[in-house]
């Protein structure tokens, strides 16, 4: 029989790793925008993520209605413990979302250039304050801001660069390209430096921890982790765009992993609640495990349907 506490466990952790994938390189196309100043370039970049980016954004929805349906407890113990930085988190997503919108109103280049600084913390925010809550939920912490949170938040913020210059490598042309798959290889070493670094403060400073950093489960991670940033940067440097975006999109389902590995058995480890206790009863876990088994695969092929239809290069003429 399958145990659907740790299924479900297993599948909040996917649907977070999703999230981090589609969104991720949304997050690392706005802080690229920072780099452009031809505004055909920032139309490009715009035109890549604007067909894409409010779909990708369910994701973190998705992982919260999941998070919130089967481990209830849990989710409200962390949203009322981190309920401002819940807020900041949103506040960031709103500014990325209508940033764009606003810039591509109007000519002015005053006002374009407000809202695409605008755009690029949004951004930069996002993704920051997301890797800052991650830590804070994994090692049980009541405050926001931690030594811990602030490097896993930096964490995050070079992930999602790395994502988002391997995305433009399918999206754009030319010397652009070359450019921001650039600084994708780049974000791609940072990140693994900086995943290092995470690894070594929590060996150092966690000793409750020393258990989970040398699992199985987590020296697997670190190695793929590895391996799919040489991956990415040498498809890069020999032109596989391709290839360097599939090594990029594993990277986030690998970091989800190691979280997930450090987390369990716990779901919210600042009040010692673990998967079994905190998970509801076994009739509405059951209805929502049938249920997902036939909504998931759906929407699934929704989102290949929709890559499909918008694959190939951006067009910069093309409105945001």
């Amino acid at each position: 029989m399958i145990d659907l506490a740790i299924l479900w466990f297993a599948l909040v952790f996917v649907l977070l790793g999703t999230f981090l994938f589609l969104d991720g390189f949304d997050f690392g196309v706005g802080m690229l925008f920072a780099t452009r100043e031809e505004a055909e370039d920032r139309d490009t970049l715009l035109a890549a993520i604007g067909p894409v980016w409010d779909g990708n954004e369910v994701w973190l929805v998705v992982f919260g209605g999941a998070l919130f349906a089967v481990f209830p407890a849990a989710y409200a113990g962390l949203f009322s413990r981190h309920y401002l930085l819940m807020f900041a988190i949103l506040g960031a997503l709103i500014l990325r979302g209508i940033a764009p919108e606003l810039y591509e109103q109007r000519s002015d280049e005053r006002w374009q250039r407000w809202w695409g600084r605008s755009f690029v913390v949004g951004s930069a925010l996002a993704p920051f304050l997301l890797g800052m809550f991650a830590a804070n939920w994994v090692l049980g912490a009541s405050t926001i801001v931690s030594v811990p949170s602030l490097a896993f938040g930096l964490t995050l913020v070079a992930l999602t660069l790395a994502e988002g210059g391997a995305f433009l490598g399918l999206k754009t042309r030319g010397p652009l390209r070359d450019e921001m798959t650039h600084y994708g290889r780049l974000a791609a070493m940072a990140y693994l430096v900086l995943v290092v670094i995470v690894i070594a403060y929590l060996a150092a400073t966690r000793s409750d921890l020393h258990g989970a950093l040398l699992s199985l489960l987590s020296i697997a991670s670190v190695v793929v982790s590895v391996g799919l940033v040489a991956a990415l940067v040498l498809a890069g440097r020999a032109e596989r765009y391709r290839a360097a975006f599939v090594a990029a999109a594993g990277l986030p389902y690998a970091l989800a992993a190691f979280v997930g590995n450090l987390l369990y058995p716990a779901i919210d480890p600042a009040v010692g609640l673990t998967v079994q206790e905190g998970v509801v009863s076994d009739l509405p876990l059951t209805i929502m495990t049938v249920a997902a088994a036939f909504i998931l695969p759906i929407v699934v092929v929704y989102f290949v349907v929709v890559y499909s239809v918008f694959r190939g290069p951006a067009d910069p003429s093309e409105t945001y």
